[in-house]
């Protein structure tokens, strides 16, 4: 609402405003298509937030988000959901600004809640390499899933990148991928020997299979010639873990996490270990990797002064 207590621009019907919003995050913003659900879910739920309270978008004050917000929390939502939820309303009210609705951000002073950083369990060199054994090679699909876990935890990419690499972007004479992740962001990811030797042993696999059209560049695909999804890949790891006796929670996530932990233990640079994740903050780096105590001991033993004369 303007100085004047009048609208800057006439309102739409909500289910309107929602498709439009939804439009900006996904063409103008680029964000993934889970954030968009996640988005949509939340500001739907805002909707009908209003409804109660019998208020308009362009009505809400800054106090009734934080009303909405402790109903949700006393409801027993979890803090992760609610910073969604804040960052959701920020982004919707940013978008009502640039289309003239409104000429403020009641949301931009709300604070985050608190997040306690659980990071997912890491896997040992033994305990992937038992993850590989287990892969039952007389089937069609074995060499397919003994790549799989190479290019997650060679390269550590997440299982929505993994689903939508493409042949036409592995560059095997320079060992690179280039990588599509959050964000329709590139980034060129290297490859050891062993990562494209699998590959390349599946590509003669995937040479036999009936592809569907609009899957002929995708290199992971089921039994049906499409493209793999990310539960099936979860479905993968996980049972490949059970039948290797790893009693940790295993994703695909966690071939990822365990990429990053043993590039920092290995002694690699936090800022290459940033590049590689696809990182855009340095921070967010730093919570993936999981620092043991051991760790910790030998940095201050090797390097402190104290301990080093």
């Amino acid at each position: 609402m303007s100085a004047e207590g009048k609208y800057l621009r006439p309102l739409k019907a909500l289910g309107d405003i929602l498709d439009d919003y939804l439009s900006y995050l996904g063409m103008e913003r680029g964000l993934s298509l889970n954030t968009l659900k996640g988005y949509s879910c939340d500001i739907r739920h805002f909707f009908e937030y209003l409804v109660v309270i019998s208020k308009t978008p362009v009505d809400v004050e800054e106090d009734d988000l934080h009303q909405m917000l402790v109903a949700v929390s006393e409801m027993g939502v979890q803090p992760r959901t609610q910073a969604r939820m804040i960052a959701a309303l920020r982004s919707f009210y940013k978008f009502m600004r640039l289309e003239g609705y409104v000429d403020r951000n009641p949301a931009s002073n709300i604070d985050m809640p608190r997040l306690a950083h659980v990071l997912p369990d890491v896997l040992n060199v033994d305990e992937i390499d038992a993850m590989i054994g287990c892969i039952d090679m007389s089937k069609a699909e074995g060499q397919r899933n003994r790549a799989i876990i190479e290019v997650l935890y060679g390269c550590g990419l997440r299982v929505s990148e993994l689903t939508e690499l493409r042949i036409s972007r592995i560059y095997a004479e320079d060992k690179y991928l280039l990588v599509e992740g959050k964000g329709s962001k590139q980034r060129l990811v290297p490859m050891c020997d062993a990562t494209l030797k699998e590959i390349s042993s599946y590509l003669e696999d995937r040479a036999r299979l009936d592809i569907k059209p609009g899957n002929e560049d995708i290199l992971f695909l089921n039994r049906r010639g499409r493209k793999l999804t990310r539960v099936m890949i979860f479905y993968i790891i996980r049972d490949l873990a059970e039948l290797a006796g790893i009693k940790k929670r295993v994703s695909p996530h966690t071939l990822r996490h365990s990429f990053a932990t043993h590039l920092l233990e290995g002694g690699a640079n936090l800022r290459a270990i940033q590049e590689m994740l696809g990182h855009e903050n340095i921070g967010t780096t730093e919570v993936y990797l999981h620092f043991d105590k051991t760790l910790l001991r030998k940095e201050l033993m090797d390097h402190h002064p104290l301990y080093c004369r």
